[in-house]
Parts: structure tokens; sequence; C-alpha cells
């Protein structure tokens, strides 16, 4: 029978998967996006947050879904240079499996020389095909700044005007396998989510909707989160909730 539990290295293989299944389809079919997905959206905060992430077992011990952040994103962004020494450093990492280790720098590879100035997430294919392509060095230097990957993206304003005051720093991933959803663990996952970074004095939660996803919007208002106006603009829907309000 399915339970949540504590994220464990244990569980590192099994939560890229589950971030790689629920890729939007706009990402589904890129290579770079595929590889590069779980360095982005997951394995930096169960590094750096391991109180703050959860795993949904399947109960043989393999992880179907999560739930995964951080009680404060700037706080967080002080400690990601373990993330960048994990993924494109040349020792070992106190406390990371060396299997981890060498898994994340095959898959990541070193930064980008510039890490200044973010390029534009899709650009013109060198093979010549009509279609835009991932950008790979966007990636990366979302991979290997928390400027741009947690504090400052130049396009997403509204996120940055959020989390740069005192309440909604707090921020949370949730990802689950097809053949556990709508059985009510979504919801499970986020109270669990709620009541670690309520230990930590968080006081506000956002999060971001992809504009392909927005289908999920009805589900988190009825886990208390409400849209924030102005996300519409930046492709996406932001929102927030307070973490000590009550009601579901």
């Amino acid at each position: 029978m399915a339970f949540i539990r504590p994220y464990t290295f244990a569980d590192w293989d099994n939560t890229a998967i589950i971030c790689r299944a629920t890729l939007p389809p706009s990402l589904q079919h890129s290579e770079t996006a595929i590889r590069l997905a779980p360095y982005l959206w997951t394995h930096q905060y169960t590094l750096l947050n391991p109180q703050n992430c959860f795993v949904l077992d399947d109960g043989t011990g393999r992880a179907v879904g999560y739930v995964i952040g951080s009680s404060d994103v700037h706080r967080m962004a002080e400690a990601y240079g373990r993330f960048t020494e994990l993924v494109g450093g040349k020792s070992p990492v106190e406390g990371v499996p060396a299997k981890v280790i060498e898994l994340a720098r095959r898959e990541v590879g070193p930064p980008p020389a510039d890490l200044d100035n973010l390029q534009e997430s899709l650009i013109d294919d060198p093979a010549g095909s009509p279609d835009k392509i991932q950008n790979e060095t966007h990636y990366l230097q979302q991979i290997y700044s928390p400027r741009w990957l947690l504090l400052d993206s130049n396009k997403t304003p509204l996120r940055k005007q959020l989390i740069s005051g005192t309440k909604y720093r707090a921020v949370m991933h949730i990802d689950m396998l097809e053949s556990h959803q709508r059985q009510g663990w979504g919801r499970e996952l986020i109270k669990t989510f709620l009541e670690s970074i309520a230990k930590e004095g968080a006081r506000g939660l956002q999060i971001g909707v992809s504009g392909e996803n927005t289908k999920v919007v009805p589900f988190y208002e009825k886990c208390g989160f409400r849209v924030e106006p102005g996300g519409e603009a930046e492709g996406c829907v932001w929102m927030v909730r307070d973490v000590s309000e009550t009601g579901w």
C-alpha cells in the first residue's frame, strides 16, 4: 500500500524518472530538456532542503510521486554552491553517494562561459529545421546560477516580485506518475510539505503552473491556493497560499 515518507538519496533515480515523465508536451521530445529537467526542477531541492522533501512510496520502496521545495528561496540561493559543486565540481561532495555524483556530472557537464546574461530558451535549429529547439545553454545557465533559477529570471517579473518580499518566500514542486494520480495523494503531499515549512517559520508559499498545464489550477485552488493576477502575461499562472491558512 502506498504511503508518504521523507526523501532519501535512494530516491534520486526515481525522482528523476517522475520529473521527466511529467514534463509539459513542449519539452517531451527534446533530448536536452529530458536530460536536464531533474537538475532544474528536482535535484537541487532534494540536495539542499531534504527536510522539506517527501515522496509517495508505492509500498515497495519505489517513489511514484514527490513534493519538494524550500521554506525560503533566498536561504536556498545562499546555499546553492553545494549543488553547483555536485554537478560541476571535480571532487567528492560530502554526504553524497559517489554514483549520484558521477551521474550528475555526466548528465549536466561543465557550466557555460557566460552566467550573467540569460539566453532565450528557444533558438534556431543549427541543422536547418524550421522549428525552434531547446537551448541547452539557457538551461545550464539556470542550473549553475541561483539568480536565474530561483531569484531573478527576467522572464517572470511577477514571480520576482512575489519572492522579493518577506511573505511568499517558500517554493514547491509536486509531481506524480499517472498510476497514482486522482487518489488523494496530491493533497496529502501538499499537507505534509506545508507542515515541514511551517516548522521553519515560512509565512507564504508560491508555485508556478505552466501555461500548458492550467487544468490543474482548480486542484490547487481546492488546496487553498489562489491565483496571483499578472502571471498570464508571462505565459504561466502564479499561485500563492498562506502557510497558516486552514480549510481544504
